[in-house]
């Protein structure tokens, strides 16, 4: 069996996710199979780091003892935001020496930093998506997914998405009967899969500044199954539909129609995740009127169908520790 070298970059700043969710789940795979992987940290000078939330890390090494590795990791966290040009040097020149790169979170920010993902597709923390994309336009941004392979680059979005990430390379390493064991027992989905979205309808969009407005993005929340036309959101707004449909597009980011979309989405995935309920019942409750559409809407945006997303996303039971 091939050993895998991880080499995990440290750096004063670093989310102390990013780094403690990718390793536990690697680690569990050493445990299943002696050897998987051999993980290790470095830090520019061997030195402790220490990280956004205070917590000190002690690396293994220093990165200018490491030999190229099999899977170069590099997490996110406020130290990305004015990294060491050395940290950048080295990666520039060292990561294209990996087999695989990978970032979670604003990690992704060092990769382009140092030229790595010029033309290739990427993600990162939704609220630094559009950083990315205006800091380095060469690179093909995509806000929505939670990780995105891309030959042998992967990025992921924030924090928790670094355990996606990491369990889809464990399935890809080793099987996903591994995968599905170290998912359990860290109590988690065996994984989301990489066109998931990473965000809410609420998070995706803005909240509106006037009362009224934010009145109306609540009460199509908690109502998804209503009549939630133009027409009918501006009556109770208390507006004209031009200037409804105006308003909160310039208030909350985004047309009515792809709030009340986003919404009724949102609903039925939670609905499939967490209810027994069946399909047609799912698709009335969310406002779809029929599982056909229901069925559109799924395939459109997650790329699955809601019986195969209901499969996917059910929780698995926990294993004992």
């Amino acid at each position: 069996m091939e050993q895998r070298d991880v080499l995990v970059v440290l750096f004063d700043g670093l989310q102390s996710l990013d780094v403690s969710g990718p390793v536990e789940v690697l680690s569990g795979a050493n445990v299943a199979t002696p050897g998987a992987y051999r993980i290790r940290t470095a830090s520019l000078d061997g030195g402790p780091v220490r990280t956004s939330s205070g917590l000190t890390l002690t690396p293994d090494l220093a990165l200018a003892d490491a030999e190229p590795p099999h899977t170069l990791l590099v997490p996110g966290g406020n130290g990305t935001r004015t990294p060491d040009f050395r940290l950048i040097d080295w990666l520039r020149t060292q990561a294209p020496r990996a087999r695989r790169k990978v970032s979670v979170c604003s990690g992704a920010l060092l990769f382009a930093e140092a030229g790595l993902l010029d033309g290739r597709r990427v993600t990162t923390h939704w609220a630094l998506c559009d950083t990315l994309a205006q800091r380095f336009p060469a690179v093909r941004v995509e806000p929505e997914p939670i990780y995105v392979q891309d030959g042998d680059t992967v990025t992921s979005a924030g924090v928790t998405a670094g355990i996606d990430l990491a369990l889809a390379l464990v399935e890809q390493d080793l099987g996903r009967d591994l995968a599905l064991a170290i998912a359990r027992h860290l109590v988690v989905f065996l994984r989301r899969p990489g066109n998931q979205t990473q965000f809410s309808a609420q998070l995706a969009a803005q909240t509106a500044e006037r009362r009224p407005l934010r009145d109306v993005q609540q009460w199509i929340t908690e109502n998804p199954a209503a009549d939630l036309s133009v027409d009918a959101l501006a009556a109770r707004a208390g507006l004209s539909p031009r200037h409804f449909a105006r308003a909160f597009r310039d208030e909350v980011g985004m047309t009515p129609g792809r709030y009340v979309d986003r919404v009724r989405l949102e609903a039925a995935r939670r609905r499939l995740e967490d209810t027994a309920d069946g399909i047609e019942e799912v698709s009335r409750h969310c406002g779809y009127g029929t599982p056909e559409a229901m069925r559109r809407a799924f395939v459109r945006v997650l790329g699955a169908a809601p019986a195969e997303y209901r499969r996917r996303f059910q929780p698995v039971p926990a294993l004992a520790d």
